[in-house]
């Protein structure tokens, strides 16, 4: 299977995170240049940094997934010292307040919405329409959640956000595949994060570990085979998957 990424130039957006940092080292380790992409620009220069020390390529860049602008400046950078990005991992995303629908503010459901699914949206264009005038494919893999599959009280925002990611995927992929774009998206399940440490840490989150068949959350580095099968040529016929890699919890949801 061949998931060498030499000469190309990928973009991780979210890369301050748990997560997003250890895409962006995975993708480095096999041979991509990696832009970081996010908001949080101290953790980037580090996470840079430290790519470098190991012997890769990295540029971090101040990325606003909210942002138009922001964005468009973004991969300008990125085409400037780097190259036209033809690997995007779309991970930027928000969990948002949690609570009950009935129990939202204005604006609550909305801040989710406009980060985890306009922000694939304007990002994932942006890759395409520039991919599209310099003449070459690529792949793109959105950040979607097994959440997308099954409604859990409390977080109404965050899973259908993610839910519809999970089908903007399939409306990129069929358009884009006439111009050799590849989009897909990964489907963790539960993996510890700054994001969720606390809640899966906690008695109730501990509760989930009777639902994953393989009897224990996942981590980031569960993540990458699917990450480097859709990234790569190893993955060059598979367009518009949601692939899910969960521990087999979403296999035995009732």
């Amino acid at each position: 299977m061949n998931v060498d990424l030499t000469g190309r130039i990928a973009l991780v957006t979210g890369a301050s995170g748990g997560l997003g940092s250890h895409f962006a080292r995975t993708l480095a380790r096999h041979g991509a240049a990696v832009a970081l992409a996010a908001r949080r620009m101290e953790r980037l220069l580090a996470l840079a940094e430290e790519i470098r020390r190991r012997g890769g390529r990295a540029l971090p860049v101040a990325l606003d997934v909210t942002d138009p602008a922001s964005v468009r400046a973004a991969f300008d950078r990125v085409e400037a010292e780097l190259g036209t990005v033809d690997v995007l991992v779309n991970n930027s995303g928000i969990a948002g307040r949690t609570g009950w629908m009935l129990e939202l503010e204005d604006g609550d459901f909305e801040r989710v919405v406009e980060v985890n699914l306009h922000g694939v949206y304007r990002v994932g264009a942006e890759a395409a329409r520039r991919l599209v005038v310099a003449g070459k494919g690529g792949s793109i893999v959105n950040i979607a959640s097994i959440v997308a599959f099954g409604a859990r009280a409390g977080i109404a925002a965050y899973g259908a956000s993610k839910a519809a990611v999970a089908h903007l995927t399939r409306s990129m992929a069929v358009e884009w595949a006439r111009h050799g774009i590849r989009v897909n998206a990964l489907a963790p399940g539960y993996i510890p994060t700054e994001l969720n440490r606390d809640y899966l840490m906690s008695p109730a989150g501990q509760k989930l570990l009777r639902h994953i068949p393989l009897g224990r959350f996942g981590t980031p580095e569960d993540l990458e085979g699917a990450l480097l099968l859709l990234a790569s040529e190893a993955g060059r016929w598979i367009t518009g998957t949601v692939l899910v890699v969960d521990g087999g919890q979403t296999a035995a949801m009732p």
